[in-house]
């Protein structure tokens, strides 16, 4: 599917607010909103727009440690790590990547007692690196064209 300036800038939109109304979005892109809907419609079944989200504060649910872990799997264990990954609340992303490391997560956790235990559970699947995040540099920042 082509994505023309006007979708990229309706993409703009949702991804500022994905509950933002079709006819809030025409007035900020100057369509109307039929057209938006038509447009919003469209890349939907192409699989551009895959999912509307809600993003939580973990820091207000009471996970007050957020940590980025990779993992260099030990032999044999790529696989049954890539479906015990997939198991652990903790994690909230994670990517499988190129380098001498085989996988990188995002994880949140309660305190410094919980990463321990949870640094436990990985470790039977290869050797780990933690970094411990500080801050946010940037925020969920949106998709834009490439140029």
């Amino acid at each position: 599917m082509h994505i023309d300036s006007l979708n990229w800038n309706i993409l703009k939109c949702l991804q500022e607010n994905s509950r933002m109304s079709n006819a809030e979005i025409g007035r900020r892109v100057g369509v109307s909103s039929p057209a938006v809907a038509e447009r919003i419609k469209k890349m939907e079944d192409a699989e551009v727009i895959q999912s509307y989200n809600t993003v939580i504060s973990t820091f207000a649910t009471g996970y007050q440690l957020k940590a980025i872990i990779t993992l260099r799997a030990f032999m044999g264990m790529l696989k049954p790590f890539l479906e015990k990954v997939k198991t652990y609340n903790e994690v909230i992303n994670c990517y499988r990547i190129t380098g001498n490391d085989n996988f990188v997560m995002e994880v949140v956790l309660k305190d410094q007692m919980h990463l321990e235990e949870f640094i436990d559970k990985l470790i039977v699947y290869g050797e780990t690196r933690t970094q411990i995040v500080l801050s946010h540099v940037v925020k969920h920042n949106a998709l834009k064209p490439l140029r």
